[in-house]
């Protein structure tokens, strides 16, 4: 398995990718990639098996309203392996990487929406439980992750704002389906 950065020449493979990653989701998820790209210090690596790319995740800037000040943040959204290679550590050794370049791009805090049970295993913790505040009452409670990084310092509390992206896609917690 290889692990690199997105080339434009991988577009449409990571459609796909989520597309068949997230099922009925799978098309806002692509559309929410394709505006994210565009977007100021993205991360978005691929992995490839046998030279084909199978997983792929992102990383986009967002804000965190602290009492000091904004301070600049990412947000892990989204990670997404072909359901054919899934539970083969793909996406775990994807975040990984992501997360050891935004450390050493001195990024101090990654936040997510996610399973607490897979992402917990990467040192993902309750945003709460870090002074943080979720940017929407739609996300559950433990479904809002972050993760402290080595430049991250105890006053960078507030709460997490979203990149306009994730609002224009509507990528942001649950909608209720009986409303």
């Amino acid at each position: 398995m290889e692990l690199r950065e997105e080339l434009p020449g991988d577009r449409e493979v990571v459609r796909d990718v989520q597309v068949q990653a997230f099922g009925d989701h799978g098309l806002v998820v692509s559309e929410l990639v394709q505006t994210l790209r565009g977007t100021q210090d993205a991360l978005s690596l691929v992995a490839e098996a046998s030279g084909e790319v199978v997983g792929h995740v992102m990383f986009t800037r967002s804000l965190l309203d602290a009492p000091r000040r904004l301070v600049d943040v990412q947000v892990l959204s989204p990670l997404g392996v072909l359901p054919e290679h899934q539970k083969r550590g793909l996406g775990t050794a994807l975040v990984r990487r992501g997360l050891q370049i935004l450390a050493e791009r001195g990024v101090p805090v990654v936040f997510l929406e996610g399973d607490p049970g897979y992402y917990s295993r990467l040192g993902f913790v309750r945003g709460d439980g870090l002074g943080f505040r979720k940017p929407s009452l739609r996300i559950p409670d433990g479904a809002f992750q972050a993760l402290a990084l080595p430049s991250y310092e105890p006053w960078m509390t507030g709460t997490l704002v979203y990149a306009e992206a994730f609002w224009q896609h509507d990528a942001v917690g649950l909608r209720d389906p009986n409303v």
